[in-house]
């Protein structure tokens, strides 16, 4: 095995557990004990995910690189794999959840366990109320949902179809009395179904980092509010605030102001100093 597994001491549990009215009778962890000074930020999405739902998950906790934050998920397929490696490349620590025991050999999904065992190696830790022999069941998801929602003092859903998993975490949250925040997407896809349901109950709106960082109650630094833009021309600059939204390509080219040509040339140039970046057509600021 290439992490061991240990009972975790009570005196050593997130603080926030003993608030819920269904605790675990037991933890097991691998790897760090949590810095429970920083904040825990539980992240949740769709398994079948989509290139929007991705992008955004690695866009917000890119943001979020530097602060005193903690990035909770469930170590399953989809956005909760993304959330786990976005936070190691930005160096936030993470922490799994994982709906089976955390021996390797019981660890679900199979897939998953060198991701387990590199956040182990991060820094990071793994942590379930499961035996580690523990092989999943039907039943023992939503029980670890109750453990993320639980430990965190906020839960972000990227994207969740009308019945998911993700919901019951999101459900979970608002029982407990925990901030939930949700990012809202395209009106036409099911999987901004969940995310849309529960802003219409009062959920917290995502737009950027700095949202989640409000709702956390954590001072966003002078220099994350603004980019520098001093090497721009004033072409460049008219392109950056039509950017403002993200826009798909054509979108730009039509609707700029300016000749084509140009505006090919705008756009590399505001590729190459990093202001800009574009997946699948669409561009958006960095």
């Amino acid at each position: 095995m290439s992490y061991k597994i240990k009972s975790l001491a009570k005196d050593a549990w997130p603080p926030l557990l003993a608030e819920i009215n269904d605790p675990p009778k037991q933890l097991w962890y691998a790897g760090e004990i949590p810095d429970y000074s920083r904040k825990l930020l539980c992240v949740v999405g769709s398994r079948k995910f989509t290139q929007y739902g991705k992008d955004a998950t690695e866009y917000l906790i890119e943001g979020l690189r530097g602060y005193p934050i903690t990035i909770v998920s469930g170590l399953a397929l989809g956005i909760d794999s993304i959330a786990h490696r976005a936070a190691m490349k930005n160096n936030l620590p993470t922490i799994a959840v994982p709906g089976s025991g955390l021996e390797p050999k019981a660890l679900h999904p199979q897939s998953h366990v060198r991701l387990a065992e590199e956040i182990v190696e991060k820094g990071g830790t793994l942590l379930n109320e499961f035996v580690p022999d523990f092989k999943a069941t039907h039943y023992s998801f939503p029980l670890r949902n109750r453990i993320m929602a639980g430990m965190c003092s906020a839960t972000l859903i990227i994207e969740a179809e009308e019945k998911s998993g993700t919901l019951i975490t999101a459900k979970l949250t608002s029982e407990y009395n925990r901030e939930l925040l949700a990012l809202p997407g395209s009106i036409f896809s099911r999987s901004t179904t969940g995310p849309h349901m529960f802003l219409r109950l009062g959920a917290t709106l995502v737009r950027n980092s700095n949202d989640i960082l409000e709702t956390l109650g954590i001072k966003v630094e002078d220099e994350k509010k603004v980019n520098d833009y001093s090497d721009c021309s004033e072409n460049e600059m008219r392109i950056i605030e039509f950017l403002r939204e993200p826009k798909e390509k054509d979108e730009i080219f039509s609707n700029s102001g300016l000749p084509a040509g140009e505006v090919q040339t705008i756009l590399t140039l505001l590729s190459l100093k990093g202001h800009i970046k574009e997946t699948l057509g669409e561009v958006r600021l960095n």
